[in-house]
């Protein structure tokens, strides 16, 4: 089964559903016990009563302390549920005939990250399932496809046409700040970087720059300046990194089509793929796509 996301008094869930031809009791163990959670569980887990504390591979893209967490239900074989930092994750395993039903839930904090939140857990479920059946599982090595499916299918790519302009904020996931100032100027230090622009805009001067952060920039309607268009670029430890993008003073689905195939552009160029000629059709469906919103 897919991936769901639901939204849940306010807070953004998704559901995994896996069976599995194994008892509940062995399907427990799996599940909760940390010597066969390191099979498929991202992080370390340790746990001493209520207390969890989650340590992270040297190979992961992000620092390898995961921070800690709190058993909140313990119910065996039946429900396991546990706070990792602010995110809830909770495993009901439901008894059938021919083994069991895990249901697996992730209400989560940040509802950008659900887009490579979605094939993580995906590919840690699919290790558990491997993992309970005593075959060898080969996670995935392409990551950018998997993660675009989900941001378009949980709309996490869309913008919004505001009073001030539009605006997208986008999950850039693990990429460090450095990089993706190093990406979106290219070394370009007293003009408007091309990588800062889309084919339909025409920049003016720079009004702001300070790496790695935040570059803002007048835009042109006719030879005069119409308005600003800013990028801001947020790192969170253990969380990820996001960018902001707004242009002053422009609406209407054309803007929001031609910054969206840009951001789509940009978020796959720091995933290290450069990805040319700009994509006229695409930006066309998309337009086409917020007009009729």
């Amino acid at each position: 089964m897919d991936a769901e996301l639901r939204m849940i008094e306010g807070k953004p869930v998704l559901r995994f559903e896996r069976t599995l031809r194994h008892s509940p009791e062995k399907v427990w163990r799996v599940v909760t016990d940390p010597a066969e959670m390191k099979h498929w569980f991202p992080a370390e887990v340790e746990v001493d009563g209520r207390k969890m504390r989650f340590t992270f591979p040297d190979a992961a893209p992000v620092d390898s302390d995961g921070g800690e967490g709190e058993l909140l239900e313990s119910d065996p074989p039946k429900v396991f549920a546990f706070r990792w930092l602010n995110d809830v994750l909770r495993f009901e395993i439901l008894p059938r005939e021919d083994g069991c039903l895990l249901v697996f839930t992730a209400v989560v904090t940040n509802k950008l990250s659900v887009g490579r939140d979605a094939p993580g857990w995906i590919t840690c479920l699919d290790a558990l399932v491997a993992h309970a059946d005593g075959t060898t599982f080969a996670a995935p090595t392409e990551w950018l496809s998997r993660i675009e499916h989900y941001v378009q299918l949980f709309r996490l790519d869309e913008g919004t046409d505001e009073p001030g302009g539009v605006r997208f904020v986008r999950d850039l996931v693990w990429a460090p700040l450095d990089d993706v100032w190093k990406l979106l100027t290219e070394g370009t230090e007293d003009a408007v970087p091309a990588r800062a622009a889309h084919p339909g805009l025409t920049p003016g001067e720079v009004t702001r720059s300070e790496p790695p952060r935040l570059l803002e920039y007048e835009w042109l309607q006719d030879g005069e300046p119409k308005g600003k268009v800013r990028w801001e670029f947020e790192h969170v430890p253990l969380q990820g990194t996001t960018v902001t993008l707004f242009q002053e003073n422009a609406h209407g689905p054309e803007a929001l089509a031609a910054w969206h195939v840009h951001l789509e552009l940009f978020f796959a160029a720091t995933q290290g793929e450069i990805r040319c000629p700009w994509p006229a059709d695409r930006e066309e469906e998309l337009a086409q796509r917020y007009a009729e919103r």
